[in-house]
């Protein structure tokens, strides 16, 4: 089975000047590169990745642009640019000039405000995304998803994907406004999930059972058409082995016939970010 990897980060420490991660997380405090990675996907048969910023500044999406013209996994590079600027629309073309540019992903969990995105000062910056044919990430957490909601039922035609399922405390059940609130905005037909981050969120003593009932959730309200599997390497490190993760989430995904889990393991992240994936 082809997999692709929609979720995952590179970065440079030198670069993140008191940025996260704190030196108190030894495991992520260091450089992380495409060296450390490729054989994992090798090993995995994961054949392309999904390239996510984790700093909000435009040096930092061209570091990473560059690394996927190196670097032939990397099939597509979501980045950040300042979506509220006066030339947002301009910065936003530039970016995407970028061959493997195909999205962008403002860190809403780290403002402050959280309708941030409700402010009307993003229309140019939409405009500009819907014109170059770019996607939303949305790195959010669940007191975010009614702004979210109201986001996306204001731009029907810019495709937007929720990161990490918005990180649910991963209690025995889940919440219910959590389940409600990801069910209205499943009925958005432009909005995607993806199935990562899930093993931090609940912790070095994660079990598949205790993941099961927020994947099932996600699976029946976005259906397996337009749910992405993705990692979140390296932070995923913090909880899990890469393959360790894979099995996981071949136990989570068991239940669907063999086409959805071709679609959710990969499938999905070719077209909803728009990359030529070939196996092997």
């Amino acid at each position: 089975m082809m997999r692709v990897d929609a979720h995952q980060h590179f970065w440079r420490l030198a670069d993140r000047k008191g940025a996260w991660p704190p030196p108190q997380l030894a495991p992520l405090y260091r450089d992380f590169y495409p060296e450390d990675l490729g054989g994992l996907l090798h090993r995995h048969g994961v054949a392309a990745t999904v390239l996510v910023q984790s700093l909000p500044n435009e040096a930092d999406t061209h570091f990473l642009l560059d690394l996927s013209e190196r670097y032939s996994f990397i099939g597509a590079v979501v980045g950040w640019a300042d979506l509220k600027a006066p030339d947002a629309a301009q910065r936003i073309a530039a970016l995407a000039c970028r061959p493997k540019l195909r999205g962008l992903r403002p860190m809403l969990q780290d403002l402050d405000d959280d309708g941030w995105i409700g402010d009307p000062a993003l229309a140019a910056a939409v405009a500009a995304m819907r014109q170059h044919g770019l996607r939303f990430d949305a790195l959010v957490l669940p007191r975010h998803l009614p702004a979210l909601l109201a986001f996306a039922r204001r731009n029907p035609q810019l495709p937007i994907v929720i990161d990490h399922l918005a990180k649910p405390a991963m209690h025995s059940e889940p919440d219910t406004r959590w389940l409600s609130d990801m069910a209205s905005l499943a009925a958005q037909p432009q909005v995607h999930c993806k199935l990562s981050g899930m093993v931090t969120e609940a912790g070095s003593g994660w079990t598949v059972a205790q993941l099961q009932p927020y994947a099932r959730h996600i699976l029946q309200v976005f259906g397996p058409e337009r749910v992405l599997w993705g990692s979140d390497w390296p932070v995923l490190t913090l909880a899990a082995e890469y393959g360790a993760w894979i099995d996981a989430s071949a136990a989570l995904l068991a239940h669907l016939d063999e086409a959805q889990q071709r679609a959710v393991f990969g499938l999905n992240a070719c077209r909803f970010y728009g990359m030529a994936c070939h196996a092997g």
